[in-house]
């Protein structure tokens, strides 16, 4: 029976060309060997199996090889390149670095550095995991590696350039090896398939070079360990059941069932996925990462960042499309912030089953959420209003020209339906229905004008304007304590939406009810007047609505901190004391007292 050779050392890369994922380095070696610009030490930095060690071994080979071909590679012919292919170069010498890091190593490779090449032009010094050499070792190299003979070049390979001292570091020229793209090395498997003769489809080359997050070797091991257990037929499945990897189509399941909101199924999934044999821990995170990949689905600009095959795209962009942003991104929060307690969790299940249970009422409360601004209005304004008194009290928010101001009717027999009335010198001059959602959205729902956008708050300078007040709107009287209560659970609200500045705001300051529904808070900083500011809109549209007072005013006030009060020493008691009686100090010094 022949020796086996595993597909990493079978096709470890021969020539530049062939170099998978690293052209913007072969290109640059390759020009650097035509302009005959070597530099006399490189350092080749980067993760495990992405090719450095290779890299370093076909740059020993092409600059000594005698008859170079037009792309600048190696022959493969002629003496120099054979005896390389064969192990018995002379000209190149490799140091393993992991086990020879001490003085004497280095001083031993330095004693042949002195020593010429007997047959080609240089002699090539490949030191892998450089960064295991001792301190001493580095102090030991660095007058060789500063100053070489002109036919020596070191290559100097390491997976830890932060290792490596500042002063090896600037001696070398340095190039920083990428984790090879998914696509490039799914490619690179199918062509070593292809000469194997195996049997093979896209997504399961897909899903081993995704899981050999960018190292090559480690995708050949796995290709080979799939292939002995699959008897040559590499397929999506087999991936699967060799890689203990949880299936793509679990969280495709699992994302229809969180949307609608079929709780009982999401957690007997995870209950299948558990007895299955794999992690909870790998589960959340596995579900995040397919919950990112959705919401990056939703812009065509940024498909390009999903790293998998055809056939998986489309079925990340049919879920995209019936999947809100808003649910995704909340989803994505719930998710990360379970990962995060999962570890420290006393019971890691329920963990999970929480995290499903909350995200599978997220469509629900988005929708409530959404709906409740608009409902809460048409409430307020079932009844038709008798009349429009002109009043100086009350403000209407101006149109674009200035002149003309928008009035809001409700008419008794379709409570749904609005009807703008636009005055000019008190006249009507055109009235239509609309919509109270498309209302509701440009005003952003809110009755109230938006502080965020600085046009729409108008100077004490500006001209007076005629304002009205809309009759037949109930106005009902509320007690301090139903304020407070209404102040609380708007708090704790707040919190729920990670808005943790504003919640601890509310928590902190007491608001102050006064007469004619005037609602005062005293704050200490004008930081916290406008953090409060961005979110007075919303915050005044809820305490108006939900205590279905439309007259409620707040308004933030700064004050001084009270003055501390300050620790005296024994010093200052003193000098407080000799402050009322000077001769106190006389006193001290006849009988040489000190002062404690």
């Amino acid at each position: 029976m022949e020796n086996f050779i595993v597909s990493a050392r079978k096709y470890r890369p021969v020539l530049f060309d062939s170099v998978v994922g690293q052209q913007h380095i072969t290109n640059t070696l390759k020009n650097a060997i035509k302009n005959n610009q070597l530099a006399q030490a490189f350092l080749f930095c980067g993760p495990r199996g992405v090719g450095k060690t290779t890299c370093a071994r076909i740059l020993a080979k092409t600059i000594n090889c005698t008859n170079l071909t037009e792309q600048n590679e190696a022959c493969g012919v002629c003496d120099s390149c054979k005896s390389f292919q064969n192990g018995n170069s002379f000209n190149v010498h490799e140091l393993d670095a992991a086990s020879n890091n001490s003085v004497d190593d280095i001083r031993s490779l330095i004693e042949q550095v002195r020593i010429p090449p007997q047959a080609g032009k240089y002699k090539v010094y490949i030191i892998d995991e450089v960064h295991m050499l001792s301190q001493s070792a580095f102090n030991a190299f660095l007058k060789t590696l500063e100053e070489p003979p002109s036919y020596a070049i070191f290559i100097l390979a390491t997976t830890e350039k932060h290792k490596i001292l500042p002063t090896i570091l600037s001696r070398c020229q340095i190039f920083d090896f990428n984790r090879i793209r998914v696509d490039d090395m799914a490619k690179h498997l199918a062509s070593i398939a292809v000469k194997e003769d195996v049997r093979f489809d896209a997504d399961g080359l897909h899903l081993i070079a995704q899981k050999a997050d960018g190292g090559l070797r480690d995708a050949l091991s796995m290709f080979d360990q799939i292939v002995s257990f699959s008897n040559r037929e590499l397929s999506y499945q087999a991936v699967i059941d060799n890689l203990n990897i949880l299936d793509y189509d679990y969280y495709f399941k699992l994302t229809d069932q969180l949307l609608n909101q079929d709780t009982a199924g999401a957690l007997l999934l995870f209950d299948e996925v558990l007895n299955n044999g794999f992690d909870g821990n790998h589960f959340i995170t596995g579900l995040a990462g397919h919950l990112r990949n959705v919401l990056i689905c939703k812009d065509a600009t940024t498909v390009k960042l999903l790293e998998v095959s055809d056939t998986i795209k489309q079925k990340y962009l049919e879920q995209a499309k019936k999947s809100p942003a808003s649910f995704l991104i909340s989803g994505l929060n719930i998710a990360n912030q379970c990962d995060l307690n999962y570890r420290i969790s006393k019971n890691q299940r329920l963990q999970v089953e929480l995290t499903l249970i909350k995200i599978s009422h997220l469509a629900q409360a988005l929708r409530l959420s959404q709906s409740e601004n608009v409902q809460q209005i048409a409430e307020q304004l079932k009844k038709k209003p008798e009349k429009l008194a002109v009043k100086e009290d009350v403000k209407l928010p101006e149109i674009a020209n200035g002149s003309v101001k928008p009035i809001l009717k409700v008419f008794e027999t379709e409570p749904k339906v609005l009807e703008t009335v636009a005055l000019k010198e008190d006249k009507v001059v055109d009235a239509k229905p609309i919509n109270p959602k498309s209302l509701i959205s440009k005003l952003g729902s809110t009755l109230i004008p938006n502080l965020k956008d600085p046009n729409s708050i108008k100077s004490e300078e500006e001209k007076e304007v005629k304002k009205v007040e809309l009759t037949g709107i109930e106005i009902n009287p509320f007690s301090k304590e139903e304020f407070l209560e209404v102040w609380s659970k708007y708090s704790i609200k707040m919190k729920m939406q990670n808005k943790m500045k504003l919640s601890a705001l509310m928590d902190n300051y007491t608001p102050i009810l006064k007469d004619n529904f005037h609602v005062e808070l005293q704050v200490e900083s004008k930081i916290l007047v406008d953090e409060l500011l961005y979110e007075k809109v919303d915050l005044m549209n809820h305490l108006r609505t939900t205590l279905k007072n439309f007259q409620i005013n707040l308004e933030t006030i700064i004050v001084d901190k009270p003055q501390e009060k300050k620790l005296y020493t024994s010093k200052d008691k003193y000098q407080h004391l000799l402050d009322k009686n000077p001769k106190l100090d006389d006193f001290r010094k006849v009988f040489n007292l000190d002062l404690d």
